[in-house]
């Protein structure tokens, strides 16, 4: 009976929060999902028990999932120890451990000169791609250009015009943001896997 309580309160915790990162009050939220807001507000103070019939509504209000609305709370995916996958020239770390509700997947990209960045390795694919230099500088080949990304800097690009990323004067370190086709193009065969 216990850990009914403490999901009962770490999903009306999820409620609450989710309505303020969207900047909704009560009564937008209790609009969305046709609740009264004093219902709304007695669910997620815990002085009205949460029906089912109440939770897909909000759920789906919040943009979000019944089954991530109700998740167990236990810490047991809160740390990801990423694998490393290695190909000539660059090591990659999955960082998210599925591809979110967005469809994007986090990985870290250690890049040698090792790693092909010429002319014909150049790829197109549909979207946008985002990173960040770690450690390192890295060499963004957008068509003809050559970009020098340096540490702290971010770069942002549309992914169909032709591009690859390189190291600059020794290995770089990238954080960088895939949508699914960024992933499929960039990342080994199976990384998804680790």
């Amino acid at each position: 009976m216990e850990q009914e309580f403490d999901l009962d309160s770490v999903v009306r915790q999820r409620i609450r929060g989710l309505r303020l990162a969207r900047g909704w009050s009560l009564d937008a939220l209790a609009a969305r999902c046709r609740l009264s807001p004093s219902n709304l507000s007695r669910i997620e103070t815990g002085q009205r028990r949460i029906a089912l019939d109440q939770l897909v509504p909000i759920a789906r209000a919040l943009d979000t999932t019944l089954d991530q609305l109700v998740e167990s709370a236990d810490d047991e995916d809160v740390v990801i120890r990423p694998q490393a996958c290695h190909t000539p020239g660059m090591t990659s770390w999955l960082l998210s451990r599925e591809r979110s509700l967005h469809g994007v997947t986090v990985a870290k990209l250690r890049i040698t000169a090792e790693h092909p960045t010429g002319s014909a390795d150049l790829k197109v694919h549909p979207g946008h791609e985002w990173f960040t230099v770690l450690s390192g500088a890295a060499r963004l080949h957008l068509g003809e250009r050559v970009v020098l990304v340096r540490t702290g800097d971010a770069a942002e690009f549309s992914t169909m015009t032709p591009h690859a990323i390189g190291a600059h004067e020794g290995p770089v370190e990238i954080l960088t943001i895939l949508d699914h086709n960024g992933e499929r193009t960039h990342l080994p065969t199976g990384a998804d896997t680790h």
